[in-house]
């Protein structure tokens, strides 16, 4: 059950520099040949699936990711949700620990990590929280947290606002090697804003979120992160002058990395005004009279509602700036489920987040690979080697010996969006209806074929 034969397929391993037509052979979940010596190799009854045409890659990574349990059940499921992700083309996936109770203590690890082993379809990595409730008052015992098994720490969906207690977090995480994720947002500066402060927010008459108030947090933890020598990662990067303060901490060789979700480098804050140039299409601006397939959304849409929230033109080019040039070295999707009854309020009641495991790879592909701004290797490298490194996983390789956790997809192969054939067990994307390019056609975990 755990072996196979995969035969002529695109072979992109960037974190072995391999870009090649090869075989690549599975015995017993982990990788045992690439090229001729894959099928000289390879037993006569052994399954084969044919790649041809297709790329073969390390198993994707999402570093962000929300699960909903415990307490949220009724969102998304450890089951549902690595279902989605595996048809996504994941392998693994790192989940927050703002759930109800919030994963701040060894139990709740072990009780994500047990309930993963037993319905979870894909490997599920956990992230601890900085503080005890994510209350960002009181650290959680970090040390314990590690011994249990977590990944990184982070107050992801909050943010620690008191920098002293920031850097005693920083601190105590060096000392158990473990990096800290943040969640960039200074309460005194979002205050209550639901939407980019900006020339829509204002035609719209809704709160304005200014991405200041993203750019105050970047600022604090490069400081930080240069005074404690610790890895900081800021999670889904949404300001162009964030991107400008990673660039120039990473050149005085600060240890801080940033991420970038699809949405941020897609949509604009146009979208929540039903705006007909909202979006990318293949890297360039398209209105939905241009295509069909694309749809007209009204405004004030809470399915475009997200936090950090979708911001101007000018951001948006920025971070995919950030993302060509290597200062954000990750994309993740910020997979956030919420009921459909959640969603169907006004934009003000309506809570921030969208899905995203299924269209994060055709939606990356589209904005970055289609439209010729990074090879495949170099985005391959941001859901695959990349996070690895960050979390010091043993994953996002095709090496023999590692694990064989392959995706395979074929980058040009169109397909319509429908949030209803999702795996999901919410639907809330603002993609529902979008013509997308890029397909998974297979995803294997431990060399078992889950997708």
């Amino acid at each position: 059950m755990n072996s196979l034969l995969l035969i002529g397929g695109r072979v992109i391993d960037p974190a072995n520099q391999i870009d090649s037509i090869s075989d690549i052979l599975i015995l017993d979940g982990k990788i045992a040949a690439l090229g001729t010596e894959a099928s000289a190799k390879a037993p006569e009854d052994i399954e084969k699936i044919d790649c041809s045409g297709k790329i073969v890659s390390p198993g994707l990574i999402d570093l962000h990711v929300h699960l909903r349990e415990p307490g949220q059940t009724a969102k998304e499921t450890i089951a549902t949700g690595t279902a989605a992700a595996a048809h996504g083309g994941f392998t693994s996936i790192v989940c927050m620990p703002n759930t109800s109770p919030s994963i701040d203590n060894p139990a709740a690890v072990a009780l994500i990590r047990e309930k993963a082993a037993r319905e979870g379809v894909i490997n599920v990595y956990v992230a601890g929280a900085i503080t005890k409730g994510i209350a960002g008052e009181e650290l959680a015992p970090i040390g314990s947290l590690k011994k249990a098994g977590i990944v990184a720490i982070t107050d992801d969906g909050h943010c620690v606002q008191n920098n002293d207690l920031m850097r005693r977090a920083l601190e105590y995480a060096k000392m158990f090697d473990l990096p800290v994720m943040d969640h960039c947002q200074d309460y005194a500066l979002v205050t209550d804003g639901v939407m980019h402060e900006g020339y829509w927010s204002t035609v719209l008459g809704l709160r304005g979120w200014p991405a200041a108030g993203e750019e105050m947090i970047v600022a604090r933890n490069i400081l930080l992160a240069e005074m404690t020598g610790t890895k900081v990662h800021c999670q889904h990067m949404s300001s162009a002058k964030s991107v400008e303060l990673i660039r120039e901490a990473k050149k005085r060789g600060v240890p801080i990395s940033g991420e970038a979700c699809p949405h941020h480098f897609t949509l604009t804050d146009a979208a929540v005004a039903g705006s007909d140039k909202f979006w990318e299409h293949d890297g360039k601006e398209l209105a939905a009279s241009q295509d069909k397939d694309l749809p007209q959304w009204p405004s004030y849409d809470t399915h475009f509602k997200m936090n950090p929230p979708l911001r101007s033109a000018k951001d948006r080019d920025a971070i995919i700036d950030g993302l060509v040039d290597g200062t954000l070295e990750i994309l993740a999707s910020d997979h956030a489920p919420h009921c459909d009854f959640e969603k169907q309020v006004e934009f003000d009641y309506a809570p921030f987040g969208i899905t995203g495991f299924e269209t994060e790879l055709p939606l990356s592909l589209m904005q970055l690979y289609h439209s010729k701004k990074l090879s495949l290797s170099d985005l391959l490298a941001k859901f695959t080697i990349a996070p690895a490194r960050l979390l010091n996983l043993p994953k996002g390789t095709l090496s023999v010996g590692a694990d064989a956790d392959v995706t395979v997809f074929d980058a040009d192969e169109e397909w319509i969006y429908q949030r209803e054939q999702s795996a999901s067990k919410s639907k809330n994307s603002p993609f529902h209806g979008w013509r997308m390019r890029g397909k998974v056609v297979a995803t294997i975990v431990g060399g078992k074929r889950v997708v």
